[in-house]
């Protein structure tokens, strides 16, 4: 009889699962729950996205295309960047074109870090980025954030965290889950601090979209910055296109050339149907995308007006689709908290420990859901809070 002890991978067998998937398989198998745990947008692809996609079947165009991604898509992806950043990309060797911004991130990092490489992580931060680091034999190096900076990575944060080993920097801004953004004058400091190194900044942008009242600003748009930035995007959150799998990578020749060989044999490349309904996406469907942001915007000020209300301090977010209220008041750990809610209130949010240590004494609340739906969890939630108030003082 085998022994899978020994024949799986001791580096898979040690790797934690996804926190944000442990509440969300829990309270599938529940009646009546309300889910908060997943960044899904509720709203459905615009039409003319669907529509493009339906016109490639009709034509029988479900084939392999070209390892790098179809050429109208990644001349698309480079008019808008040019459109919205100010940054220029060459389609033919500055892009690829990959199956959602988690191949993106993947590729990247395999293609830049060698074993013991340090990788700097600035958390809280979305739950890939250190398992993966950790494949490629990398080391992880968190970079915590802190409330009193409104979870804005500072010059400070990093000093003392850089060595002579430090290859990479991942910036995931807008945030997940804390909602944080950085403007052009909080890189600038960033930018004079890696100028002089040889260290390489993976930008992860799949939320640049989803900013309220801030334009969202790249680091690869600060002078002599380029390159030396990957910059990772998609369009499962601005285009409510997660299933559609569908993502890319924008940096420098000599860095796509070498991830395009291992998106090559990992994948081969990104579906057919999703890449000409992704080029629609780019080229009209800007209105819409305006309209989720702005319905978002509402849910997003009633929620932080709410958590504030009942007495759980929330951060206002800028950017994404979270609020990370502060649940230390109650009392209880990240992980109490969310297993309490789920079972006593049926409400599943994502405890904020999930995301590094950092963000213990917090939990992730995604408002990619209906108003409806968000009022009635938000009653739940101050029924579980008044009733650990009474429990303390019991």
């Amino acid at each position: 009889m085998i022994d899978y002890d020994k024949a799986l991978s001791n580096k898979i067998k040690e790797m934690k699962p996804s926190g944000i998937r442990k509440f969300f398989d829990i309270a599938g198998t529940m009646e009546g729950v309300i889910s908060l745990g997943v960044g899904e947008p509720d709203f459905s692809t615009p039409w003319a996205i669907r529509k493009a996609a339906i016109q490639t079947l009709e034509r029988k165009q479900i084939i392999y295309g070209p390892n790098k991604g179809l050429e109208p898509l990644r001349k698309a992806i480079s008019e808008s960047i040019m459109k919205k950043q100010g940054i220029k990309y060459c389609p033919e060797d500055e892009i690829v074109v990959t199956v959602g911004g988690s191949e993106a991130i993947d590729i990247s990092l395999r293609g830049i870090i060698d074993p013991g490489d340090e990788v700097l992580v600035v958390e809280p931060c979305f739950v890939c980025y250190a398992p993966l680091v950790e494949l490629t034999g990398g080391v992880v190096v968190p970079v915590p954030t802190k409330i009193e900076n409104n979870f804005k990575l500072t010059v400070d944060d990093l000093k003392g965290k850089i060595t002579d080993r430090t290859k990479l920097l991942i910036l995931p801004f807008p945030n997940n889950p804390t909602g944080a953004i950085m403007t052009r004058e909080d890189l600038e400091p960033i930018a004079d601090l890696l100028r002089d190194t040889n260290i390489i900044v993976l930008s992860d942008e799949i939320y640049s979209e989803l900013t309220y009242g801030t334009k969202h600003c790249s680091i690869a748009e600060l002078p002599d910055m380029q390159e030396r930035t990957i910059l990772v995007n998609g369009f499962s959150k601005a285009y409510a296109m997660t299933g559609w799998r569908l993502g890319y990578v924008a940096a420098p020749e000599p860095i796509i050339s070498q991830i395009v060989k291992l998106h090559q044999y990992a994948i081969m490349c990104s579906p057919y149907i999703s890449q000409n309904a992704a080029v629609e996406a780019l080229t009209s469907c800007d209105d819409e995308v305006r309209k989720m942001v702005d319905e978002y915007n509402i849910r997003r000020r009633f929620l932080v007006s709410e958590f504030n209300r009942i007495g759980l301090t929330c951060f206002n977010p800028e950017g994404a689709f979270y609020v990370f209220p502060c649940i230390k008041s109650t009392g209880l750990s990240s992980e109490e908290f969310c297993n309490r809610l789920l079972y006593e209130e049926l409400v599943a949010a994502v405890p904020g420990n999930a995301f590094g240590e950092s963000g213990e004494g917090y939990i992730r609340i995604s408002y990619a859901y209906s108003l409806k739906h968000l009022m009635e969890a938000v009653k739940r939630i101050e029924k579980f809070v008044n009733k650990l108030k009474d429990e303390k003082h019991g």
